[in-house]
């Protein structure tokens, strides 16, 4: 384990309520509940827990402010100035942000000051820049007409973001709705509320009218299940699992048809071939992995490697999981925290018991680390058939399946073997091998030699059971405006 922390970890919690109509308030219920810290098992907080009753304050405050409140009458240019505020905010707090969601959701204090926050910056200012230029069209229509179109908000719109990239996934959510000149009502996860809470209360500073923006912490088939069934919520927006993505589909459905778009799970492949640069893509897979603690989406868990550099390669990236440091978040030198919760721990623990038990080769990893906290270490498995648990099922930690190929076809062929369709990447110095892959893999990125790159002006989503619709770029604000066509008599 990492140990003299070079980075205090301690950092005042200032806000645990909801946020309705520009008011931090108790849950109606009056009941709260505990977030954790991951790294000890603590109790942080204790955070409001807020159920349906609060779920419909918010939605007609939300409603209120989208149809008679000063945001109604802002202009989009304003709109982007309080979007450029927000993100002034947060990059003048990103210590203290860092720190908090350091130590509510266990990753390194390194990615969150390094990679979170100025990811998050970046998307606001992205959308903020988006808001005075959604526009409609002139239409050349047949007769003595002028058509046009307009681009007009949805309404009021129920978002739901996941644990593993907190301030990062509010940004995807609350970018393009804010732009576009919703209101929103925002569940953030159950494990991780305490950055999106300090991030609402900057948005009050920013100036954002009262109702234009409500957060709502609790649980998610209380408080999530509220928002998905909402009568008055116009569009639900969801990031996490495929499980979950089907209840708020369904719910959705039985309610007023709500718009729907969903970011799902995914079993990601990752095709190296022998023409690679060996380095670089053992750096890479890696990466693509272990990042985050494997608590990502898009992770690269079925590592496909042509077979004739398979035994190199697997020595290399064994080696390197082998002298990975877990332990501390705030250490310094820490590589890998803990995972976020008791409940994931367990889940991941049960996956590395499921490739033994099925005859997969663990070459390294498998155990916990230390006797506090949910820290697990790096484990891989070789040989994994493409009919493994592990191979098939989303892991969502820190364990890799290695899979041998031998050539384009087969392993095009291989890559699609699952109901996922997130992402994939390729390593090769040739371009048809890399643009094969990439036209023939089913999955919404295609990384070719690099993973994990995000950019907010890239769109975002998958194929198949990873989702519905877009984040990011200008992809993602049609989710969140309608066309209305207007024909004028001349």
């Amino acid at each position: 384990m990492a140990t003299a922390p070079a980075v205090s970890n301690e950092v005042e919690v200032k806000y645990t309520k909801c946020l309705i109509d520009g008011e931090w308030v108790d849950a109606v219920g009056g009941r709260t509940f505990e977030t954790i810290n991951p790294s000890t098992g603590d109790v942080i907080a204790h955070v409001s827990e807020g159920d349906e009753p609060d779920v419909d304050k918010a939605v007609k405050a939300a409603r209120r402010a989208f149809e008679a409140g000063p945001w109604t009458r802002m202009t989009a240019t304003q709109r982007g100035r309080l979007m450029f505020k927000l993100a002034d905010l947060i990059e003048d707090n990103a210590e203290e942000l860092a720190r908090l969601e350091t130590l509510d959701n266990g990753k390194t204090y390194q990615d969150s000051l390094k990679i979170d926050v100025p990811l998050t910056v970046a998307c606001y200012r992205y959308y903020a820049g988006w808001a005075d230029k959604i526009q409609g069209k002139t239409i050349p229509i047949n007769g003595p007409y002028f058509c046009y179109t307009r681009h007009e908000p949805v309404g009021v719109c129920g978002q739901i973001i996941p644990w593993n990239f907190p301030m990062l996934m509010q940004s995807w959510k609350w970018g393009p709705a804010l732009a576009a000149g919703n209101t929103v009502v925002l569940k953030p996860a159950e494990q991780t509320p305490l950055t999106a809470l300090y991030i609402s209360q900057l948005a009050m500073e920013a100036g954002y009218p009262p109702g234009v923006i409500n957060v709502i912490p609790g649980m998610g088939p209380t408080a999530g299940g509220a928002i998905a069934k909402h009568m008055d919520i116009d569009k639900v927006a969801f990031t996490g699992s495929t499980d979950v993505g089907h209840l708020i589909m369904e719910a959705a459905g039985k309610s007023n048809l709500k718009r729907v778009s969903l970011e799902l799970g995914g079993k990601s492949p990752n095709v190296v071939f022998a023409d690679a640069n060996l380095d670089e893509a053992v750096e890479g897979a890696f990466f693509a992995l272990f990042f985050n603690q494997g608590q990502c989406c898009c992770a690269g868990s079925r590592l496909f490697v042509e077979e004739k550099i398979h035994d190199e390669f697997v020595g290399k990236l064994v080696e390197k999981a082998r002298h990975r440091r877990v332990g501390d978040p705030f250490d310094s030198q820490t590589e890998q925290g803990p995972q976020v919760s008791r409940e994931q721990f367990d889940r991941v623990m049960g996956y590395i018991n499921s490739g033994k038990e099925q005859g997969a080769p663990m070459l390294c990893g498998g155990g916990r680390v230390g006797d506090r906290g949910f820290f697990i270490e790096p484990t891989v498995f070789d040989d994994v058939r493409d009919d493994m648990t592990i191979a098939q099922e989303e892991i969502f930690g820190p364990v890799m399946s290695v899979m041998k190929f031998q050539n384009t076809d087969e392993v095009i062929d291989r890559a699609n073997r699952t109901a996922y369709g997130l992402a994939a990447a390729v390593w090769t110095k040739d371009i048809e091998k890399a643009m094969r892959i990439a036209n023939g893999v089913r999955a919404g990125t295609v990384w070719v030699n690099c993973y994990d790159v995000f950019d907010a002006a890239a769109p975002f989503g998958g194929f198949k059971k990873s989702g519905i619709g877009r984040e990011l770029s200008e992809y993602a604000l049609e989710h969140y405006t309608e066309v209305k066509t207007v024909t004028v008599k001349l």
